[in-house]
């Protein structure tokens, strides 16, 4: 793999609203008709591979491989929630992020989250 050039401290953000599909109840994750853990944990991976897709070379993805977060507070359908991810850290194919999420009253969720680079068609191969 070739020299990546993903700049130290890289910052970046993804709003989304919050829909009946991100819910817990939708998720199975609860009955509540509010944005679900599982639905703010993926919008924050959604979020950290945005953030260096660009940067990789063609056949080359991300793929999480941990996630250490609080959800901190409810939010409702139709609220907006915002997610920045910071990449603290990269050590050769592993990078790990800092993210929150806020809506529309304040913090939701926050913590890390770690991503590999992987080369695609060796990833998929040892499926097989």
């Amino acid at each position: 793999m070739e020299n990546l050039n993903i700049p130290n401290q890289l910052e970046h953000t993804l709003v989304k609203t919050v829909t009946q599909d991100d819910t817990a109840n939708r998720y199975g994750s609860g009955l509540l008709e509010v944005f679900a853990t599982p639905a703010m944990i993926a919008f924050m991976e959604q979020t950290c591979h945005s953030a260096i897709q660009a940067y990789l070379p063609s056949g080359y993805s991300s793929v999480g491989t941990e996630v250490n977060v609080r959800h901190l507070k409810a939010t409702p359908v139709g609220d907006r929630v915002k997610c920045t991810a910071q990449l603290q850290f990269i050590e050769g194919r592993k990078l790990i992020f800092s993210v929150s999420v806020y809506d529309s009253k304040g913090l939701v969720g926050e913590g890390s989250h770690t991503r590999f680079i992987i080369d695609v068609q060796k990833f998929m191969a040892k499926l097989g």
